[in-house]
This record gives C-alpha cells, sequence and structure tokens, in this order.
C-alpha cells in the first residue's frame, strides 16, 4: 500500500471517529501513533509518541496559553464584563437594538482580554440577556446576538487559535496578534449593522430602551477604562517590540489581577475559580496541539500535505479560486467540528498549499481563523449555540441558530472583503519591529 492511501485512511479514520464525539488529541495522538509505528516502526511510533509529548508539555513558547487563559478568567470572575456592557449601554441601549448593539461592542471588548469564544458568549448570555428579556427584545435577535458577539473571542487577540497557528507554522504570535485587530472591528461593525437591518425592516424586534444624561455617559468611562489599559499593555509591548508573546500574557494576567484586587471586585472564591478552570482549559488545549502534532509527523511522512499543494497548483484555476475551494473546505468541516480541532487537523495539509500558491501566511491565519468562526455558531456543532442555549434553557436551539443565521452572511461579507483587501490584515503587522 501507498504512503499516500496509508495517510488518507488515516485521514478517514480519524473524521470518522471525531463525528463519534471521542476527545480531539487523544484520537489524533492514537491514529498518529499508530499510523507512524505502520510506516516506520513500532519502536520508533514509541520514541515518537514519548518525544512529542514531552516537547510540547515543556515547550516555553506554550507557556502562553494559560498565562492568557488566566487573564481572561480573571477579568470575567472580577465583573470587567459586566462594566464595559454597561458602558456601551448608556451610549446605545436608547436607540433601537441599542441593547444588542451594545452586546457586540462588549462582546469585542471582552474578547480583547479573554481569548475564549466560550468564554466571552456565557459571560454576555448571563449579563446582557436578562436586559434583553426587560426591555422585550426579540429572543432569537437577543440569543443569536449573544451567540454570534461571542464568536469574536477567536479573532480579536489575544486569540488561543492564533496562537497554537503561529507555533504550528512558526510565525510571529505578535504579528498574528496585530492582524486580528481590524478584522475583528471589521467584523463587528459588521455584526452592529446586521442588527441596524434587522431592526429597521421589523422594529418590532427590538424596542429602544431609555436614554441617558450626559453625566451618565461620562462616567460609564470608567467601565472601559481597565480592559483599554490592560489591551494596551499587552498589544501595545508586543507591537512595539517590548514584550515576547509570552512576556505580554505574564505583564496582562498580572495587570489584570491587580486592576481586579484594587477593585475589591475578585473574591476568594472567584479567584480559586479562576485557578481551576484555567488548569481544566489550558490541559484541554494542550492535550489537542500534543495531539495534533504526533498526527502532522505522520501526515508528513506519508507526503500527503506535498501532495496535495502540488495537486492544488497544478489546478487549471486562479490562485484566488483555489484558495475559495480551501475556505469552501474550512466553512464545511467547521460545522461539524470544533474551530482548534479543525484548525489542527488541516493545517499541515493546507499550509503548504496557501504558502505555495503566494498567499501570506499572517493573511492566511486570520482567514481560516475567521472561516472557522463561522463553526461556533453554525449547526450541528454551533457550540456558542449550546453555550447560551444552557443559559437561556427556555429558548429553544432551533430559535437561537435562526436568531445566528443573518450574522453568518456578515461572516461571509467579511471574509469577502478580507479577499479583496489584504491589506486590512497586513497594514499593523507591516509596522512592527
Amino acid at each position: 500500500m501507498s504512503l499516500t492511501a496509508i495517510g488518507t485512511i488515516g485521514l478517514i479514520i480519524l473524521v470518522i471517529l471525531l463525528f463519534s464525539k471521542m476527545p480531539v488529541g487523544f484520537v489524533m495522538a492514537f491514529l498518529g501513533f499508530l499510523g507512524f509505528s505502520y510506516v516506520v516502526s513500532t519502536n520508533a511510533g514509541l520514541s515518537l509518541l514519548a518525544k512529542d509529548v514531552f516537547e510540547t508539555f515543556s515547550s516555553y513558547s506554550l507557556t502562553v496559553i494559560p498565562l492568557f487563559i488566566f487573564m481572561g478568567q480573571i477579568a470575567f470572575h472580577s465583573g470587567i464584563s459586566r462594566r464595559l456592557y454597561d458602558s456601551v449601554y448608556v451610549f446605545m441601549g436608547h436607540y433601537r437594538g441599542g441593547l444588542a448593539i451594545a452586546t457586540v461592542g462588549a462582546c469585542a471588548g471582552f474578547s480583547a482580554i479573554s481569548g475564549s469564544t466560550n468564554a466571552t458568549a456565557a459571560t454576555m448570555a448571563s449579563v446582557t440577556l436578562p436586559e434583553m428579556r426587560r426591555y422585550k427584545y426579540d429572543m432569537s435577535l437577543a440569543t443569536g446576538t449573544v451567540a454570534a458577539g461571542g464568536s469574536l473571542g477567536i479573532l480579536i487577540p489575544p486569540s488561543v487559535i492564533f496562537i497554537v497557528y503561529g507555533i504550528m507554522t512558526e510565525q510571529s504570535i505578535g504579528k498574528l496578534f496585530a492582524a486580528g485587530i481590524f478584522p475583528g472591528i471589521l467584523l463587528a461593525l459588521l455584526f452592529m449593522l446586521t442588527i441596524y437591518a434587522r431592526v429597521r425592516l421589523n422594529p418590532g424586534l427590538a424596542p429602544p430602551g431609555p436614554k441617558t444624561t450626559l453625566r451618565q455617559k461620562a462616567k460609564s468611562f470608567t467601565g472601559v477604562l481597565e480592559a483599554l489599559v490592560i489591551f494596551a499593555f499587552v498589544m501595545g509591548g508586543l507591537f512595539f517590540g517590548i514584550f515576547t508573546p509570552t512576556e505580554a500574557a505574564a505583564v496582562g494576567a498580572f495587570l489584570t489581577l491587580v486592576l481586579a484586587i484594587l477593585r475589591g471586585q475578585l473574591s476568594w472564591e472567584g479567584f480559586v475559580k479562576s485557578l481551576l478552570d484555567t488548569t481544566r482549559i489550558s490541559c484541554m488545549v494542550m492535550v489537542i496541539v500534543t495531539g495534533a502534532v504526533i498526527f502532522g509527523h505522520f501526515l508528513a511522512i506519508t507526503r500527503i500535505p506535498y501532495d496535495v499543494a502540488n495537486w492544488a497548483c497544478a489546478l487549471p484555476l486562479p490562485n484566488y479560486a483555489v484558495m475559495g475551494i480551501i475556505i469552501l473546505v474550512y466553512l464545511f468541516g467547521g460545522c461539524f467540528m470544533d474551530a482548534l480541532a479543525m484548525i489542527m487537523l488541516t493545517i499541515p495539509i493546507f499550509y503548504p498549499v496557501a504558502t505555495t500558491l503566494g498567499f501570506d501566511p499572517i493573511w492566511f491565519g486570520v482567514a481560516i481563523v475567521l472561516v472557522t468562526e463561522m463553526g461556533v455558531i453554525t449547526p450541528p456543532v454551533g457550540v456558542n449555540v449550546y453555550v447560551v442555549h444552557g443559559i437561556a434553557r427556555d429558548v429553544p436551539l432551533e430559535v437561537i441558530f435562526k436568531g445566528v443565521a443573518p450574522f453568518v452572511l456578515a461572516l461571509l461579507a467579511c471574509v469577502a472583503i478580507l479577499l479583496k483587501f489584504p491589506q486590512i490584515v497586513l497594514f499593523l503587522p507591516g509596522l512592527m519591529r
């Protein structure tokens, strides 16, 4: 049997097992070990397994993941998310649909210090849904807005997926973070435009809230200030080359903890819960990364990534048409697979294709993160939809999925804009040292 056939069989088995809801990291590690052992030898497979597990869990560059996760957890348990929402609400709440628009703005702000789509969706669902219920918002619009707004967590830096992509492809994590800023702002604006268009077409979806005074508006800035300070320190240090990504994560986590303590908003129970959640999420990510590294070594010896790259380059199609096919694969796969798992599985295959076709690797990283972002709000996986449903249990799943449908169109529009104008992604990384 040829190496290509062995690799193809391995990929098919992997997809089947992932559809059966088996743990992603363990499945990739097990199949990678079996495949490598079959092609080379059992001793080589055992050696690969031990080496990859040790090197991944002892990697200095991967310490950035638990640090940024800890920063997000402290921000959540100290109430930064609620203060962000309250601040944006003061400015936008009195407009028709203003509560939903404020929710998107608060999601974007919390994403800038969280880096997790699930954490952003869960936090904002608990903060904003009671308010939108109180003002008689249509629950399809309300829940759909929270689920879609939460998806900004994997695009606006610091993003765990950007970190993993940067490590896998040996790209600068700082440049990837910088590259995600303008697309994140663009997507948030497109989400807001989507809400505005929906309430213009159907005013009954979102009644206006009460107006606020100029004094209330001025006072509300304090809710945004701490998030801005944290984001400015982290991204400013990265942008000007003062910090490495790991140092930036450490500074961000420490600063968030200090601000939470100074405000007296972090209880001992909240601190312990932050540590426990950080440990749980970090271990999950590290296991997935380890499994992907092992499976990636198996794919490398089968030469499938190189064969796919050569095949794609030989197609009688323009480069952008080939990229369009890759994007469709991510769009379809994201409907059935977790975003991180999808990235880990496909990067060894499609990254060589993208670079061979002449696409900038930083731009490609932003593009695929954006496309896999759709997977967290589309059926049947739609993790964010299930997160929101877990908090709003009286709202049927089909109502939430109906609510996110217009936001999927906004995501597609964002991808098209970035394809047409790649400098939106590449401008800030080009200014970095």
